[in-house]
């Protein structure tokens, strides 16, 4: 069983970079630009900075678009537009939203029960690459 609570290469737990990710879309909704809004919403010891946070959104964004065949069988995406048009706040957004994790319920549960399914029918992260599934460098 792999720990699904974690990120490969990533030194955040999965409940972590979701809950840092959940405030940068509140802060959007509030018309701030989100990276910067979360990074000083979070304890200053935790070191975020809002490259790190940006960086997160994209392999979040990469985490869900892999998944987003295996999701689709659980939850309705009809509304996530998948293009590179789209804003990946907008998409990430879109997926948290059709999960139904919100900053206003207990999501981490949910989450951690999504990343254990994924985990045991792909047998691998649902966010993040272990080394044994990586490319070697060409």
């Amino acid at each position: 069983m792999l720990p699904t609570q974690l990120i490969p290469y990533r030194q955040y737990t999965v409940k972590a970079v979701i809950g840092v990710l959940l405030l940068g879309l509140q802060c959007r909704k509030q018309g701030q630009k989100g990276f910067h809004g979360a990074s000083v919403a979070v304890d200053p010891e935790s070191r975020l900075t809002p490259w790190l946070i940006a960086y997160w959104l994209s392999a979040i964004l990469l985490g869900f678009r892999r998944a987003h065949g295996f999701l689709r069988g659980f939850y309705n995406l009809a509304e996530i537009s998948i293009s590179s048009m789209t804003a990946a706040w907008q998409e990430v957004g879109g997926y948290l939203a059709a999960l139904g994790l919100t900053a206003q319920i207990r999501w981490q549960p949910v989450l951690h029960a999504l990343a254990n399914r994924y985990s045991g029918s792909h047998r691998r992260f649902l966010f993040g690459t272990a080394s044994q599934h990586r490319r070697p460098p060409a």
